[in-house]
């Protein structure tokens, strides 16, 4: 028998906050969470802004308050959405098999921050000034091994790392898991922390990041004609997904179903989409076909649109080639990086959850800052103000650099 798999929790922390329907609502207003950075301070940087975490507390997510204070920002940002996506779920591990149940956290990056300033540690004082705690603060699995620890549990676990399609990678992986029968229960999704002068001039040396520092809310301006580049944002994004006949047994509330997932490699540039799309063409493909579904079933794509000129352009290009231009001029999609920022490692995650709770609601977030609209991306991007709709199936996009490229199909419920 088929082994469905279904979202039961959802969990959040972005610039927006973390509480899951607090978030929800400013997703919803198309509230901007970019502002002048606070935790980067270097007038030579020509990027001035960000979509950063403030006032965020990690104690009350770790159940060993020592493990908090080693951790680093990206691993505390996984474990505290990884906590309120199973406290949403209602799943009680000590009544659960622990072998059944594992975790994927991925990053992007993952401890930049602790290595940049082990760096200079090092450089000023030498090695023997080099902390005890600077190896397990930078490795990307972490907090999966942190949350195992703390729910006692011990089926698969392990870090996704794909740039900025790691989340959706990470659920996609998890997603497989349990269909095969090697898990019941999977947290997945990526956390990401890369407020850093090192990381900021190293992407606005890539021409990759927004430099419009005058007005940080308007900045991140999906598929418009006058975007320059993303907005770097940080946090985390993690989804409980579960085999439906274990959430049912334990009478769980389903959010929605996890139906398809796809990857693809473009094959084409080290940082560059290929220009047709053609790599984010076969993952929407692949991850319609694993779902079972035809174009005409999808009503919105939370798509990639990171407001990088060629990004946005191969995107449109790539749901065009997929769908359809038939259908393609029927789907509602829009970017939600407008408003939170591109969290790269951590972006998949937090979007899956976003198109979880459209369905939930049957309500498509907007595209804010789209006044002016490219002519080359002439889609339905929902712009400025959310829409209610009948939405059946959604896709999440998310494409990285080295081309690397996955999609998941969420779909309503049907028991």
């Amino acid at each position: 028998m088929e082994r469905r798999v279904v979202i039961t929790g959802l969990g959040v922390v972005t610039s927006l906050g973390w509480d899951l329907e607090n978030f929800w609502t400013r997703i919803k207003n198309g509230e901007s969470g970019i502002h002048r950075l606070q935790s980067v301070n270097d007038p030579r940087l020509k990027c001035q802004i960000g979509a950063e975490v403030k006032d965020f507390d990690p104690f009350p997510f770790f159940e060993n308050k020592r493990d908090a204070k080693r951790a680093e920002r990206f691993i505390a940002f996984s474990v505290a959405a990884s906590k309120i996506a199973g406290a949403q779920s209602g799943i009680d591990f000590s009544e659960s098999a622990p072998n059944r149940a594992g975790a994927f956290l991925g990053t992007g990056i993952g401890g930049l921050r602790t290595i940049e300033d082990a760096a200079e540690t090092y450089i000023e004082s030498g090695p023997d000034k080099l902390s005890p705690f600077s190896i397990p603060m930078m490795i990307g699995n972490a907090a999966g091994g942190i949350l195992a620890m703390d729910y006692g549990i011990t089926g698969p676990n392990y870090c996704v790392t794909s740039a900025c399609a790691t989340g959706t990678h990470a659920a996609g992986e998890a997603w497989k898991t349990i269909k095969f029968g090697d898990a019941d229960v999977m947290f997945a999704g990526g956390g990401e922390c890369t407020m850093t002068p090192l990381t900021i001039g190293g992407f606005v040396r890539m021409r990759a990041l927004s430099t419009q520092n005058d007005e940080p809310e308007k900045a991140s301006r999906p598929f418009d004609a006058d975007r320059d580049g993303f907005v770097m944002g940080e946090g985390a994004g993690v989804v409980v997904l579960e085999e439906l006949e274990h959430a049912r047994k334990r009478g769980a509330d389903i959010i929605c179903e996890l139906t398809g997932y796809g990857s693809s490699a473009d094959a084409f540039h080290p940082t560059l989409p290929h220009p047709d799309g053609r790599g984010a063409r076969q993952c929407m493909e692949r991850a319609l076909a694993h779902a079972g579904l035809n174009a005409e079933q999808i009503q919105y794509i939370n798509a990639h649109g990171t407001s990088t000129p060629p990004g946005d352009i191969a995107e449109t290009k790539a749901i065009k080639a997929a769908f359809g231009e038939e259908a393609a001029n029927g789907l509602m999609v829009s970017s939600t990086k407008s408003m939170t920022g591109h969290l790269l490692g951590a972006a998949g995650g937090v979007e899956l959850a976003i198109s979880a709770l459209a369905l939930r609601d049957q309500v498509v977030p907007p595209t804010i800052n789209l006044d002016t609209p490219d002519p080359e991306c002439d889609l339905d991007y929902v712009p400025h103000t959310a829409r209610e709709g009948k939405l059946n199936s959604a896709i999440s996009n998310s494409f990285g650099f080295g081309g690397t490229n996955a999609s998941i199909v969420v779909s309503q419920f049907n028991g």
